[in-house]
C-alpha cells in the first residue's frame, strides 16, 4: 500500500523546527544566566612586602575598586626578585579578568636588563593603566655644607670618589636615578646598597653616607632638619616642596627619573574588562581619600590611561636599558 510522503515530510519538518526552537531557547537561557563580571573576588598581586609604597597603593586601589565593582578585591603579596615573582604569578594566571598586577614600571622597563629571567613582561603581560607616581629627590646628610646642587656637583667633580651614595638596593629606581645623575654630571661616587629605601635614608641621616636619591620617604626628616634636600630629580618641581628646584633647572638635564606605578593583566584578558578597569582606576585616583593616602607616601595620584601608560613604558624602557647597559649594572 502506497503512503504519500507529504505527511511524513511535514512531521519531520515540524520536529526539526521544534528542536531548533528548543536549542535556541536553551542557549538564550544559558546566556541569560551567565554571570556578569565580576562574579567573584578579584586578586591584585603585589611583588613587595606589606607596608611599602607599592603595597599601600594596591590596597588603596583595592578598596576603591571593590566599592565601585561591588566585589571583594584582595591584595596578594608575592615579594621577590624586584617584582619578578609577582609578574610571573600574573603571567601564569587565567586571563579571565580576576587577576591583575600592580607594580613599579621598572618590572617591565628595567628588570629584563638587570636579571637573567625567562619572563618578558613587555610580551607576556597587557598594560592596563598607570596608578600613581613618586618623584625622587637629591638628599644629603645634615652635616653637608653645600648650598645647592651646583655646589654639590662642583665638589664631587673636584673630589672623585670622595662622596658615597646610598640606595634601596642594586637595580632599584633610586639606584638607577643616582647612576643617571652620575652620568649626566660626570661625577664619581661610591655606591652603598641597602635592603630598602628606609635603611638607606637612615644611614644618610646618621652621616654614614653622603647622599641618596630618595623616593619621598625623607619628607618629615627634611622638614625637621635631619637631612637636607638639594634638588628634585624629575621634570617638574614637587608639589610637596615647590621651592626646591629640579636638576634640569640647575643645568643638569637628562637626570630626570620618576617612579611610576601601574596595573597589568594577563595576556588575553577580555578588552571590555581592561577598559572597565581603566575607567575605575581613573575614578579611584580622583577621590580625595586617595590623594590623602598617596601624599602620606610622598606620592601623587597621577593616573595614565592605557595609551599614555604604554607610551611611558616604551620611552622608559629605551632610557633605562641604555643606562643599565652603559653603566654595566646587574643584580645577578
Amino acid at each position: 500500500m502506497f503512503t504519500s510522503p507529504q505527511p511524513l515530510l511535514r512531521r519531520r519538518l515540524i520536529q526539526a523546527a521544534t528542536a531548533t526552537v528548543c536549542t535556541f531557547g536553551l542557549a538564550g537561557t544559558v546566556l541569560a544566566q551567565a554571570p556578569a563580571w565580576p562574579a567573584k573576588p578579584i586578586r591584585i598581586v603585589v611583588g613587595f612586602a606589606p607596608g611599602g609604597t607599592t603595597d599601600v597603593m594596591a590596597r588603596v586601589m583595592a578598596q576603591s575598586l571593590g566599592e565601585a565593582l561591588r566585589q571583594t578585591v584582595l591584595v596578594d603579596n608575592k615579594p621577590g626578585a624586584g617584582g619578578n615573582v609577582a609578574a610571573t604569578e600574573v603571567i601564569r594566571a587565567p586571563a579571565d579578568g580576576y587577576t591583575f598586577l600592580i607594580a613599579p614600571t621598572s618590572v617591565e622597563t628595567a628588570n629584563p636588563f638587570l636579571f637573567k629571567q625567562t619572563i618578558s613582561p613587555a610580551k607576556d603581560l597587557t598594560p592596563v593603566a598607570g596608578v600613581g607616581r613618586s618623584q625622587m629627590y637629591l638628599v644629603v646628610k645634615p652635616q653637608s655644607t653645600f648650598k645647592d646642587a651646583r655646589e654639590f656637583v662642583a665638589y664631587a667633580r673636584a673630589n672623585p670618589g670622595k662622596l658615597s651614595y646610598a640606595s634601596a638596593g642594586p637595580g632599584t629606581p633610586p639606584h638607577l636615578a643616582a647612576e643617571m645623575f652620575k652620568r649626566v654630571t660626570g661625577i664619581f661616587a661610591t655606591h652603598i646598597p641597602y635592603r630598602g629605601a628606609a635603611p638607606a635614608l637612615q644611614d644618610v641621616m646618621a652621616g654614614q653616607v653622603d647622599y641618596v636619591m630618595d623616593p619621598g620617604i625623607a619628607f618629615p626628616h627634611v622638614r625637621s632638619g635631619k637631612v637636607r634636600m638639594l634638588a628634585v630629580a624629575g621634570a617638574n618641581r614637587s608639589s610637596f616642596f615647590p621651592d626646591v628646584p629640579t636638576l634640569a633647572e640647575l643645568g643638569f638635564k637628562g637626570a630626570e627619573l620618576d617612579i611610576w606605578f601601574g596595573m597589568w593583566a594577563p595576556n588575553g584578558t577580555p578588552p571590555d574588562i581592561t577598559a572597565r578597569m581603566v575607567r575605575e582606576v581613573a575614578k579611584a585616583l580622583s577621590l580625595p581619600a586617595t590623594k590623602t593616602r598617596y601624599e602620606s607616601l610622598g606620592a601623587e595620584p597621577v593616573g595614565l590611561g592605557n595609551a599614555e601608560f604604554k607610551s611611558l613604558l616604551t620611552s622608559e624602557t629605551k632610557m633605562l636599558s641604555a643606562l643599565i647597559r652603559d653603566s654595566k649594572i646587574n643584580v645577578d
